[in-house]
């Protein structure tokens, strides 16, 4: 077991990461860059040669009052079911740990639930399991996401797998003349402008401008796009797909109040499904949704519109944890859940 700890080990790192199936691109050096308010570190397991063959890139943050907190999104990055790969990335953990008197260790693995073997070695190490959020709010990364394997398939195989209502909307998006252009970083503004309508519209809180720019200098051009559609001559809507290794990610999207009866979202999801046919992605993932699958769940709608694409309904392990300061550690859980029930009441009172 290793660190990364200069420019050689780092790029040794990205070249892994890169070319590893389960690469996600948070756990990328370029996303420890967007999120600088962090610290990071990334912890490297390797065989008895000096090669790697397991990562961690873990954020570290300080919260008020409690300490530090060490954070993993999406990983670790290896064969997940070798347990002394593990074991090496949990023993570096705890190196850190130890280094920066961490309260805990969360981790959100790109795992999926039914997963019976990951869980045994997991707990048989000393983790923890959170297996029980079904909303957004609960966890940091959404547990449950749809997942378009478009892995050797062309356009038409794609296309073909669609509802027939979702095939219907992006091609009366065309006849009705929406058009999509690749936008530059002062394009930024015009997305943000109509993501700020997007959150008032759907009561959610949105990142600054200064996040998305910082976005675009770490990612740009060749890891984030960001895609705007037009009518008239005027934007309508936009996304921002991220491509990272193997896979293509559906990250923010904004879509205006105004001529949404055009369906310029199904025009810009096929345009970034096709952008991740042509750079060969595996996976093509259109992130989160609501555990809940009901018609009267306030955020059925977006099951409803990802589930056209074809693609299936993935659900994650969760966050798997080492609370080394569990006192402490579930001092900070109450007071984190208080905060996110008191910015929920707050966003559903802006809305009325």
């Amino acid at each position: 077991m290793r660190f990364v700890t200069d420019e050689k080990s780092k790029q040794e790192y990205k070249e892994f990461l890169e070319k590893h199936e389960r690469c996600n691109f948070q756990q990328s050096p370029e996303w420890a860059k967007v999120k600088s308010s962090w610290k990071n570190e990334i912890v490297l397991a390797e065989d008895e040669n000096g090669k790697i063959i397991g990562s961690l890139s873990i954020l570290i943050r300080k919260i008020p009052i409690f300490g530090n907190i060490m954070y993993s999104s999406r990983g670790p990055v290896c064969n997940i079911h070798d347990e002394q790969v593990l074991r090496q990335l949990t023993e570096g953990a705890k190196n850190l740990a130890k280094k920066y008197n961490a309260i805990v260790l969360k981790i959100e693995p790109d795992i999926e639930s039914k997963d019976t073997e990951f869980r045994r070695i997991v707990e048989k190490i000393g983790y923890k399991i959170k297996d029980d959020a079904k909303n957004f709010r609960e966890e940091i990364q959404p547990r449950y996401v749809f997942r378009l394997n478009i892995k050797d398939k062309t356009e038409d195989e794609i296309f073909a797998g669609f509802h027939q209502k979702t095939r219907y909307n992006i091609r009366l998006a065309i006849k009705k003349g929406v058009t999509i252009k690749e936008g530059t970083r002062e394009d930024l503004k015009i997305f943000h402008k109509i993501m700020i309508e997007t959150g008032a519209r759907d009561g959610f809180i949105i990142r600054s401008l200064e996040y998305f720019e910082k976005m675009y200098d770490n990612l740009a051009p060749e890891h984030m796009k960001l895609l705007m559609a037009y009518y008239d001559g005027k934007p309508i809507s936009g996304v921002i797909p991220i491509m990272y290794g193997n896979k293509t990610w559906y990250l923010y999207g904004a879509s205006s109040n105004e001529n949404r009866n055009l369906m310029p979202n199904y025009l810009l999801q096929w345009e970034m499904i096709k952008m991740a046919i042509a750079r060969k992605s595996d996976i093509y993932d259109l992130r989160g949704v609501s555990g809940v699958v009901d018609e009267n769940h306030p955020q059925y709608g977006l099951y409803r519109f990802k589930k056209g694409f074809g693609a299936e309904f993935t659900e994650f392990i969760g966050e798997i944890y080492i609370p080394f300061k569990p006192l402490t550690y579930n001092l900070y859980k109450f007071s984190e859940k208080t905060f996110r029930q008191l910015r929920g009441l707050k966003t559903k009172f802006k809305k009325k």
